[in-house]
């Protein structure tokens, strides 16, 4: 029997202005893409909880107005297996920094129709998700 284990992430699709919130990934997968602000769920943590304590740890903002928008089940990044959430939310206070360096370069808005690339993968789903209200991905593997 293997010891992996399946973990939680959510991402946080922040919007200000029209503008959505990206920093290039580093030290994990998808390393040198872009993506959104997020991280693992913790143990009895609801999920609006986690958005905002990741939101606040990785690039010291505020958000609100938060909502689901899909949910994937992502055999992608094997041996690594995760249930990925990502929920919206709307900033409310803050300026972007980086506050772990070791997980991301500089915080930018982007507009929907002039995205940075290489887009990790998870972001990606999730703007399509967003265009074409598509909620549920059953073993996905990109």
């Amino acid at each position: 029997m293997s010891n992996q284990q399946t973990k939680v992430g959510i991402g946080v699709m922040i919007f200000k202005d029209g503008k959505v919130l990206l920093a290039c990934r580093k030290g994990s997968h998808g390393s040198g893409e872009y993506a959104f602000p997020g991280g693992h769920l913790e143990y009895m943590e609801g999920f609006e909880e986690c958005a905002r304590r990741e939101v606040l740890e990785e690039c010291g903002i505020e958000i609100d107005d938060i909502n689901f928008l899909l949910v994937a089940n992502v055999l992608q990044y094997a041996p690594k297996h995760y249930v990925h959430i990502t929920l919206t939310a709307k900033w409310t206070a803050g300026v972007p920094t980086v506050l772990e360096p070791q997980k991301a370069e500089s915080w930018n808005w982007y507009s929907l129709e002039s995205l940075p690339v290489p887009l990790f993968e998870m972001s990606k789903l999730s703007i399509e998700s967003y265009k074409n209200c598509i909620n549920y991905y059953d073993r996905l593997s990109l």
